[in-house]
């Protein structure tokens, strides 16, 4: 009974990891049609960002900012000077991200080495906390409430502004939205800036659970792929369910048939979009 809850615990603090990488990724994958197969690339120097503050002397709340605020720029400029100039051409743009992708990692082994680097709960979230008989790390209970509150916060600006009204616009209809006089060019902008800041910010809350290390972008963008894939393009209750869902799947699946976890990963995913091909919360766009 104590393998399950702790397993489910794990799970739920998986799914919250996933949550913030996913969500930035689902918006920008719905907005602009194209992978951004550097997104993984994003969180994982937001991670490398947040323990270059850290091992400085800064606070966690520092490390958050600064990784939010230096990844969302650097996506600026990634979307300015490189994507906005292949508009119209979808393949060069997922090509161009990749490549990205490539640069960001060999930057990073150069400025950081490759050697695994643990990184610490903050003070305030150490320690663990009594449920049911057993101990459990609090941080890891703290991390799903921190996606809740992004996931909050997301719904706040995407249901109760302008900008979100415009976004949900072009998501569900671009062209429509275009010729209503939606400012395309600065909404792309905008959201690719939000999405990979996110990013940054998901490296740094999942840096005390997983650690940071080369290759933690290619390990983690699979799982955001499955996750926008199964939830549905550009639709934050679909990054919000699908994270917790692949966290489940993911984690127990490793744990209990080890060699057949990505199998138990991306079965699901091929069969649901068999059966509903815009993912579960999905919509039919033009």
């Amino acid at each position: 009974m104590s393998f399950w809850f702790i397993q489910s615990l794990n799970s739920l603090a998986l799914g919250g990891v996933l949550f913030t990488l996913a969500a930035g990724f689902s918006l920008i994958f719905g907005l602009m049609r194209i992978a951004n197969l550097s997104h993984g690339a994003y969180f994982m120097l937001g991670a490398y960002i947040g323990l270059a503050m850290l091992d400085r002397g800064f606070g966690f709340g520092v490390a958050l900012l600064a990784a939010g605020l230096g990844v969302g720029i650097l996506g600026g400029v990634v979307e300015f000077f490189v994507l906005r100039r292949l508009a119209g051409n979808s393949l060069s743009q997922v090509l161009a991200t990749l490549g990205v992708a490539f640069v960001i990692s060999d930057g990073s082994l150069w400025l950081w080495g490759g050697d695994p680097r643990p990184v610490s709960a903050p003070a305030l979230l150490s320690g663990g906390v009594q449920l049911m008989g057993l101990t459990f790390p609090l941080y890891r209970l703290a991390v799903v409430g921190f996606s809740i509150v992004i996931a909050l916060g997301l719904w706040l600006l995407l249901d109760k502004t302008r900008l979100g009204v415009m976004i949900r616009a072009s998501v569900d209809d671009r062209q429509m939205a275009q010729g209503i006089g939606v400012p395309a060019s600065r909404l792309f902008s905008v959201v690719f800036v939000l999405g990979t800041a996110l990013a940054g910010i998901g490296g740094v809350i999942a840096a005390p659970i997983l650690s940071v290390y080369p290759g933690l972008d290619a390990d983690m963008l699979p799982l955001a792929l499955v996750v926008v894939i199964l939830g549905g393009l550009g639709s934050l209750a679909g990054a919000f369910v699908g994270s917790f869902l692949i966290g489940f799947v993911y984690s127990f699946g490793q744990v209990l048939f080890p060699d057949l976890a990505y199998i138990i990963l991306f079965l699901p995913m091929v069969v649901i979009l068999a059966v509903r091909p815009q993912g579960l919360f999905g919509r039919i766009t033009a």
